[in-house]
C-alpha cells in the first residue's frame, strides 16, 4: 500500500510535542534515519498478514425486520452452521456485535464501525460452530461497549422485555434481551465492568464472567486487556455450562490465558452443576449492600434468597472486605487511561503483549478516529479528554497504582475464598433504571455507569462472577451475584443450580 514519509515539518511537530527542542539540521538527520527504518515497514507492508481461516461457509444474512426485533436486541439476523454433531446440536445462538464473524457486518454498537465486515472467525465463534450449535444473530451492543445502561448503543436502543419502559442493561444488552426474550437458547457477552452481569441481572437470565483467560478474548474488540472477558448468557444454569464448556480453554493466540490452563474442554461443566453440596460455606459481603445508592428491596431479597442456602446443608455467613468499597475506584484508571490507550492511542488494539492482533480493526477504526471522533459516544469521550489529561500530567501513575492496588484487592478477596467456597452480593446495587430517550448530560452517565459498584472490582481482579436472577421486586427482576476462586466455575454453577432447583 505504500508508507509515506513524513515531513520535515511532521517531526518539528513531533519535536514540539515531546519537548525535544530539536534544530532544522537535527531534524534533517532524523528524517534520513527515519527513511532508512522505512524500508523495514515496506518489506513487512510486502508480506501477507496472518489470519486465523475461516472454516465454515455462510451467507451474509440481513437486518432484522421490525416485528422480530421489538426490543431492540438485534443488530444483524443470519444462520450459520458448522459440523453436523456436538454438544451444541439444536442450540440458537447469539454473539456480541463486538464479537468477530467472518463475513458478517460488525458494528459494535457504533457510527465509527459501520462498513466493518471481519474477515476472521473469533475463537469462541470457531468453537460454537464445531459443536454443531447454530449462531442466528449478532446481538446489539452498547456504543464501543462502554455502558451499563442499555441506552448508548447504534443503531437503536435496547429495551427491557419484562417492562419496554425500562433499560435492559449493558454494554451486552441485546445478548441479554434475546435470550430473556426466547429469541435464542444461549449468547456470548463481553464484560470489561459487569457487562455481562448488569443486562443479565437486569433482565433476569443467567450470566457468568468467567476467570480472567478462561475464555480467549481473540476475534473481539478490546476495550483495555486486563479487563477484557467474555463468557456464556442463559436462561439455565444447564445451558451457562454447556456453553462454557465449548468455549473455554487455551487457544495459542490470547496472551491474556496462562500457558497451564488446557485446550477444550477444561472442566466437564455440565456434569459437575449436580455434584454435592453438603459442606459448602458462602460468604455474604457485608460491603457490596447499602452501597449510596443501593435499593432496599434489592439488598432485601438478595440476602434472603442467599439464606435460604442454610435449608440445603450449606453454611452462610457474614463476611466483611473493606476494600471491596474501593474496587470501583481501583478499576476507574485502569478503565480510563487504560482503554484511552488501547482504543484511542491504540486504534481498538494497543501495544505490549503478544497473541494475535486484529489489524483489521486497527484500519477501519483508527481512520474513523481520524475523520469522524465526532461520533464517538461521550461516553467514550469523557475518556478520551480524562485518561489522556491524566496520562500527559501525571505520567501514567494512576494507572500503575491502580494495577498495584488490584494485587491487594485479589489477595483480599483470595483471604475471603480460602474460609468460603464463594462470595456473594447484589449483581447491581438497583433494578434495571427507567429508560429516558433524551436524558440531560448527568443523567446520560448515570444511566451509563451508576450501577456498577459491585460488578467492576472483579474485571480487576479476574475472579469469576456470575449473576443469578433470585426473583422481582416491583415487577423488575433482581440479581444476586455469586464470585468464586480462580478456574472454580463448577462451584459457582453448583451453587447456582442450586438457586435455580430453588424457584422450581
Amino acid at each position: 500500500m505504500g508508507i509515506k514519509l513524513p515531513t520535515l515539518e511532521d517531526l518539528r511537530e513531533i519535536s514540539r510535542q515531546f519537548n525535544l527542542d530539536l534544530e532544522d539540521e537535527e531534524l534533517k538527520s532524523f528524517l534520513s534515519l527515519v527513511k532508512l527504518q522505512l524500508e523495514s515497514y515496506e518489506r513487512l507492508d510486502s508480506l501477507p498478514d496472518y489470519t486465523p481461516k475461516v472454516k465454515y461457509q455462510r451467507t451474509l444474512g440481513r437486518s432484522p425486520v421490525k416485528e422480530e426485533n421489538p426490543y431492540g436486541a438485534l443488530v444483524w439476523v443470519t444462520s450459520i452452521k458448522g459440523k453436523e454433531e456436538g454438544k451444541l446440536k439444536g442450540k440458537r445462538i447469539c454473539i456480541k456485535d463486538n464479537v468477530m464473524v467472518a463475513g458478517i457486518p460488525m458494528l459494535n454498537g457504533s457510527k465509527m464501525l459501520e462498513g466493518f465486515v471481519p474477515n476472521m472467525d473469533a475463537t469462541v465463534v470457531s468453537r460454537i460452530l464445531d459443536e454443531a450449535g447454530e449462531i442466528v444473530a449478532k446481538t446489539t451492543c452498547e456504543d464501543l461497549c462502554f455502558s451499563g445502561g442499555s441506552h448508548t448503543s447504534y443503531p437503536w436502543p435496547v429495551l427491557n422485555p419484562r417492562n419496554p419502559e425500562y433499560m435492559a442493561g449493558g454494554s451486552s444488552s441485546g445478548s441479554a434481551v434475546a435470550v430473556a426474550s426466547g429469541y435464542c437458547d444461549m449468547a456470548v457477552g463481553g464484560d470489561q465492568g459487569g457487562s455481562i452481569r448488569i443486562p443479565s441481572s437486569w433482565v433476569g437470565i443467567y450470566g457468568l464472567k468467567p476467570t480472567y483467560g478462561l475464555v480467549p478474548y481473540t476475534g473481539a474488540f478490546s476495550i483495555e486487556p486486563t479487563l477484557d472477558h467474555l463468557g456464556p448468557m442463559a436462561n439455565t444454569v444447564r445451558d451457562i455450562a454447556l456453553l462454557l464448556e465449548v468455549i473455554a480453554g487455551r487457544d495459542g493466540l490470547d496472551p491474556r490465558q496462562p500457558d497451564s490452563l488446557p485446550q477444550p474442554p477444561v472442566k466437564p461443566y455440565l456434569n459437575l452443576i449436580d455434584g454435592e453440596i453438603k459442606g459448602i460455606k458462602v460468604g455474604i459481603v457485608k460491603e457490596g449492600f447499602n452501597w449510596p445508592n443501593s435499593e432496599k428491596d434489592v439488598d432485601e431479597l438478595v440476602l434472603d434468597s442467599a439464606k435460604k442456602l442454610e435449608d440445603y446443608g450449606i453454611k452462610v455467613e457474614e463476611v466483611s472486605i473493606p476494600l471491596h468499597r474501593m474496587g470501583l475506584d481501583i478499576w476507574t484508571p485502569i478503565g480510563i487511561e487504560g482503554a484511552t490507550a488501547t482504543m484511542i492511542l491504540g486504534s481498538g488494539l494497543g501495544w505490549g503483549r503478544k497473541g494475535l492482533f486484529e489489524t483489521q480493526i486497527a484500519d477501519l477504526f483508527g481512520n474513523s478516529l481520524k475523520s469522524k471522533a465526532r461520533d464517538l459516544p461521550n461516553t467514550v469521550k469523557g475518556v478520551l479528554m480524562l485518561g489522556y489529561f491524566m496520562i500527559r500530567e501525571y505520567n501514567n501513575r494512576y494507572y500503575a497504582k491502580a494495577r498495584n492496588l488490584s494485587i491487594m484487592l485479589k489477595e483480599a478477596y483470595d483471604e475471603a475464598l480460602r474460609k468460603y467456597d464463594a462470595l456473594i452480593m447484589p449483581t447491581t446495587p438497583m433494578k434495571a433504571m427507567r429508560y429516558r430517550s433524551e436524558p440531560s448530560f448527568d443523567e446520560y452517565f448515570i444511566m451509563a455507569l451508576g450501577m456498577i459498584n459491585n460488578t467492576a472490582p472483579y474485571d480487576v481482579t479476574g475472579h469469576p462472577a456470575m449473576n443469578v436472577p433470585v426473583g422481582y421486586s416491583n415487577g423488575l427482576p433482581v440479581g444476586l451475584m455469586i464470585v468464586g476462586s480462580y478456574f472454580e466455575e463448577d462451584k459457582i454453577l453448583k451453587i447456582a443450580n442450586m438457586f435455580e432447583r430453588m424457584k422450581k
